[in-house]
């Protein structure tokens, strides 16, 4: 596809300034007791993002690609198909950049997803169980750009620029900022919604160490990576939506995670209650899955995860109700004491190598 003429300094502008808003986000040294024995889980803050969410990263890149390949023109319309928070990513950046946005999106979201897409000025087009949940939705979102002008669908699951946006900045960020504490990840976690978090990071770690683990979570009662097809139901919204995505390439990854949604939401819980990050419920399977991995590598090991997004859109949810604790649950052993931040990137540099080798390790 040949390359469009270069953008507007009005709307190069619009993505300089989204940029500094999106990405670049801290990393959380977890300090915990882990029966009887001090640990630390490190995770990406994803939670301080643009919207909330660590889609914003997807979001943005996906949007300057297509304006860059001439795939995307001012005023076409965006159109995607979603779980929640890549529909809140491109409602407010496409309406930023002066975009409509129509989402399809199963109806058993949690109300607080569809409310702050709504306040965007999108449309929600929901979608139910008899017309198909997520791949019905998924369908939709395909035959509304085939029979309408001037469309733009992003394909989150299909989109190989998904994957970029996490293996040009996610990883890179991750990888500098425990370089800068002389540390090095054994292992990287994640659930796997599109995959394109665990498929970027994980490429641009093993570039760097080629014996880093990655491993990705799926929920205990809905094994889909597991087993290749949609089993059973979930209460972890955001991961694990019907189907194995095309971008996820399991044979390079390690060995799949599987976490309980109930052990997940006790560990939302106690994150927000212990150590005051309200994070959601995928949030707390990274950290169990991470610590799962940890369990298996060794308790010095350097096992990093993200925070995807805030508690803001699980308010509705069994987030803020009362979770049984049942046999096997690893969250009742585990005893926070703090966390301490590493600084940001800077943004001096075009590389992200060069903050260490230009400014010393305290430049993040």
């Amino acid at each position: 596809m040949e390359r469009a003429h270069a953008l507007d300094p009005a709307l190069a502008n619009r993505f300089k300034s989204l940029a500094r808003i999106i990405g670049n986000t801290p990393l959380l040294g977890v300090e915990f007791r882990f029966r009887g024995e001090e640990r630390v889980i490190y995770a990406k803050s994803e939670q301080i993002n643009m919207t909330g969410s660590i889609k914003d990263r997807m979001a943005l890149y996906i949007l300057q690609r297509a304006y860059a390949d001439g795939q995307i023109r001012a005023g076409d319309t965006i159109v995607e198909a979603t779980s929640g928070n890549t529909g809140i990513s491109f409602a407010s950046l496409g309406r930023a950049l002066g975009h409509p946005v129509t989402v399809f999106m199963p109806d058993w979201m949690s109300r607080e997803r569809s409310d702050l897409i709504r306040s965007m000025g999108a449309s929600i087009v929901p979608v139910g169980r008899a017309q198909g949940g997520f791949l019905g939705s998924i369908r939709m979102a395909e035959e509304f750009a085939a029979r309408k002008k001037n469309v733009f669908s992003p394909c989150q699951f299909s989109n190989a620029a998904n994957v970029e946006a996490h293996e040009s900045t996610t990883g890179p960020e991750l990888w500098w900022q425990l370089q800068s504490n002389s540390l090095v990840p054994d292992a990287f976690v994640a659930g796997v919604g599109t995959g394109g978090t665990i498929m970027g990071v994980g490429r641009f770690l093993r570039s760097r160490n080629p014996r880093v683990h990655i491993h990705p979570v799926e929920p205990a009662e809905s094994p889909t990576l597991s087993t290749g097809h949609k089993l059973g139901e979930h209460r972890i919204q955001g991961i694990s939506d019907e189907f194995v995505p095309s971008i996820v390439k399991l044979d390079e990854l390690d060995e799949v995670v599987g976490v309980s949604d109930g052990d997940a939401i006790l560990m939302a819980q106690k994150l927000a209650a212990a150590l005051g990050l309200a994070v959601g419920i995928s949030s707390g399977a990274n950290f169990i899955g991470a610590l799962k991995v940890q369990n298996d590598l060794g308790r010095d090991a350097v096992v990093a995860t993200v925070f995807p997004d805030d508690n803001k859109k699980y308010l509705s949810t069994d987030l803020l109700r009362e979770e049984p604790v049942q046999d096997g649950y690893l969250t009742p052993a585990v005893e926070f004491s703090g966390f301490h931040a590493f600084k940001r990137v800077c943004h001096t540099c075009c590389e992200l190598s060069e903050c260490t080798q230009r400014l010393g390790p305290g430049a993040i």
